[in-house]
């Protein structure tokens, strides 16, 4: 993320994220552009209901690895990896370009040819180089060592670019390069592709082989990849992110004060929230006008999802017609989709309706919330009907008062889903247990 220039930057004040899809079982596997929004650059609003806003027809027909770049001009330019899904052996040659200037529509789309290699073009990213007056277009190819290095091929228009040249190459399989500028000093951070860890490299220039590597492997506890890094709107603070594959689309996100000292701390879960089956992203800064314009061009989805206070990695969802609550990610995804409507004992309230079975909804039955059809009775609609009131562990998120039995609260226990009562003298487990915070 090289901004065009600090004057511009200054004006940002939310961001886009470019990702494709994919889920533990592959049934939301989509290969197209997606898009989403935010205005502090953790929490996230996928657009389009969370469909594609773009999609490749040219090449393998699908894209992976989606990177959006601003301009010099303020327009921007998407790059992606020419493949569509997991097929490893599709070696192309070629990247995904479409043209935007606003990221509401999408033209001029291509293909870029980057080498003649017999091998792929992964991961591409893009940055100005003042001193030549070019755009650099970073990528990960294997070339005569045998193993991924970084590549790097110049341009200025995004329909051409000049012969490709090892841009970075530590003696290992490295891909996923990723550029972010702050003090003058210009910073990659990559994937080491043989123990799938990031590390983080530095120049004070952006040529070819000057970058070198000043951290120490960052990694989750597990197989990362595909750093991103961006910068909040409100404080000196930098976050990074990165996805997983096992299980698959697990973002995990960092921050640091200072990009110079490299030192990451890793986010509890209850900081931000990935959009739903998010892979491989791609961040950019946007303005307010910008974010919101996105927003009403593309619109916010008619579901919402329902996070744990206590257990932030996991989701209220229904299994075998049980409420509880579950790791992100599963399969069946649609599980922890709700579309949360006018309570259907008071419309001041909430109903919780399942949008993979539409004509159930989570209510009480014996205290136990359970996914049943509404049968139209009047029991029926008070066990369904909720108040939402400040949560009791964190008053900027929710808890769920029951409507019929009106001194007990929506909470978990053992990860199952059920109705006790809770108040401001009750244990702070119960409290956290009753905490939920209504996002996408």
């Amino acid at each position: 993320m090289l901004l065009p220039d600090a004057a511009r930057a200054a004006t940002y004040s939310g961001y886009a994220m470019a990702y494709f899809t994919e889920s533990p079982s592959m049934t939301g596997a989509n290969y197209g552009l997606h898009l989403a929004v935010s205005t502090d650059g953790l929490n996230w609003t996928p657009l389009n209901q969370n469909n594609a806003v773009a999609t490749p027809t040219l090449g393998s027909k699908g894209l992976r690895d989606p990177f959006i770049l601003r301009k010099q001009d303020g327009t921007f330019v998407v790059l992606a990896t020419d493949l569509n899904g997991t097929d490893w052996s599709y070696q192309s040659q070629y990247l995904h370009v479409w043209d935007s200037a606003d990221l509401r529509t999408f033209s001029n789309y291509r293909l870029l040819k980057v080498h003649s290699l017999a091998t792929h073009a992964w991961a591409p990213e893009a940055y100005w180089d003042a001193s030549r007056g070019q755009y650099a277009i970073v990528y990960s190819a294997v070339n005569g060592t045998g193993h991924n290095v970084l590549m790097v091929n110049y341009t200025s228009d995004f329909v051409t670019a000049s012969a490709n040249t090892v841009f970075y190459d530590p003696g290992y399989d490295a891909i996923d390069g990723s550029f972010v500028t702050a003090g003058g000093v210009n910073y990659m951070y990559y994937k080491n592709n043989s123990n799938s860890t990031l590390l983080g490299t530095k120049s004070s220039s952006l040529a070819a082989g000057s970058f070198s590597v000043y951290t120490g492997a960052i990694t989750p506890g597990r197989g990362v990849e595909a750093p991103q890094i961006s910068k909040s709107n409100t404080s000196d603070v930098w976050y990074m992110w990165g996805d997983t594959w096992s299980p698959n689309g697990r973002f995990f996100c960092w921050q640091t004060t200072s990009l110079a000292g490299g030192a990451w701390t890793l986010l509890n879960d209850r900081a931000y929230t990935q959009p739903l089956n998010s892979k491989h992203l791609g961040i950019t800064p946007l303005t307010g006008t910008e974010v919101a314009n996105l927003t009403a061009k593309w619109g916010t989805p008619a579901w919402n999802r329902i996070k744990s206070y206590n257990y932030p990695d996991r989701y209220v969802r229904h299994a075998s017609n049980v409420g509880r609550i579950d790791a992100y990610p599963f399969d069946p995804y649609q599980d922890q989709q709700w579309t949360l409507v006018p309570g259907l004992a008071d419309a001041a309230g909430v109903s919780f309706r399942s949008v993979n079975y539409p004509d159930r909804y989570l209510r009480h039955s014996n205290y136990a919330m359970v996914l049943n059809a509404n049968d139209g009775t009047s029991t029926f609609a008070a066990d369904a009907t909720f108040y939402k009131a400040a949560g009791f562990a964190d008053s900027g998120w929710t808890s769920f008062r029951s409507y019929n039995y009106p001194e007990r609260y929506l909470r978990h226990s053992n990860y199952v889903l059920r109705i006790d009562p809770v108040t401001s003298s009750s244990a702070a487990a119960a409290k956290q247990d009753a905490t939920f915070r209504i996002g996408y």
